[in-house]
């Protein structure tokens, strides 16, 4: 039998040192929201022969786009962003496309900029009421457990673990964003929101086992109990994520430009929710009933 909590200090000392990591990569670099946030126009077209980025800039110079990113997408596309742009402009950048070589365009989105704010606040809004309602959840589902430890504390430590996992990613694409000019986009958003769920599940999975060992009772101590219970799910835990992974990584790889950054969120998130639920939120429950047992 594995035992988990033995190195508790270990998990924490290299979790902090991520999680350093991650807030030092968003105070420095901050986070490029994309025009979902931001307000601008996609435009997404496919050429007979795909041109070099650079050539495509030079020629849509002289149009005052302000930052023109150009993303390839399959064999012979690009998605063009820019700023908000007018019917009569996005027929013009068409026509001088069309000039490098046969253009045809597959679609193209404008949204202002009022609208983009609007979303922010309500992306921001919904993460938080999401963290808001897990925490609160988990408090009331483990009340029977209040004996041993408080039920507040399964949800602080779920807490803990669902900043450590969403904090990840958005230190991963702050650098990308830097180096690469990765955006932050509605699917990457999606992402994010789909990890909260996931790492909360099989936090619940351990905590839920947890309690059903210490209600049946017939362990030595409170360390033993989680111990024992981690093991008995971390079958159920490993299987799991590796099945999600296989998938993401077929996306990631196969998937085309659209959600190949909302397939690495994801991956990034759901390994890093199951290190943190298995090493981090039960290890933090042990700390908590070891310090009350001093106190």
């Amino acid at each position: 039998m594995i035992n988990f909590v033995k190195y508790s200090k270990l998990y924490y000392i290299f979790s902090g040192i991520i999680f350093a990591v991650a807030v030092y990569s968003l105070i420095s670099f901050g986070l490029k929201f994309g025009i979902d946030f931001t307000g601008g126009s996609i435009l997404e077209v496919r050429f007979e022969q795909r041109p070099e980025n650079a050539v495509i800039q030079e020629k849509l110079k002289d149009f005052n786009l302000g930052e023109i990113v150009v993303q390839p997408t399959g064999e012979k596309g690009i998605i063009l962003k820019t700023k908000e742009v007018s019917e009569e402009t996005h027929q013009s950048i068409i026509v001088k496309l069309g000039e490098i070589n046969k253009v045809e365009e597959l679609s193209f989105e404008s949204i202002g900029p009022v609208i983009g704010k609007e979303l922010e606040q309500k992306t921001r809004n919904a993460i938080i009421l999401a963290l808001i309602a897990i925490t609160l959840y988990i408090t009331f589902a483990f009340r029977k457990i209040s004996k041993v430890i408080n039920s507040w504390q399964c949800g602080i430590a779920s807490l803990i673990a669902l900043f450590h996992d969403i904090l990840i990613p958005l230190g991963v694409f702050a650098v990308l964003g830097k180096l690469y000019n990765i955006e932050i986009t509605i699917p990457i958003i999606a992402a994010l929101l789909t990890i909260l769920g996931f790492s909360v599940h099989d936090t619940i999975v351990i905590f839920d086992r947890i309690r059903e060992n210490v209600l049946r009772g017939g362990f030595s101590s409170f360390g033993e109990t989680v111990n024992v219970s981690l093991n008995q799910t971390l079958g159920r835990s490993i299987n799991t994520v590796l099945t999600v992974l296989i998938v993401l990584f077929a996306i990631f790889f196969f998937g085309g430009q659209t959600l190949k950054y909302f397939s690495l969120a994801l991956i990034i998130g759901i390994t890093s929710g199951a290190y943190s639920s298995i090493f981090i939120a039960s290890s933090l429950l042990v700390s908590w009933f070891r310090e009350k047992k001093k106190a």
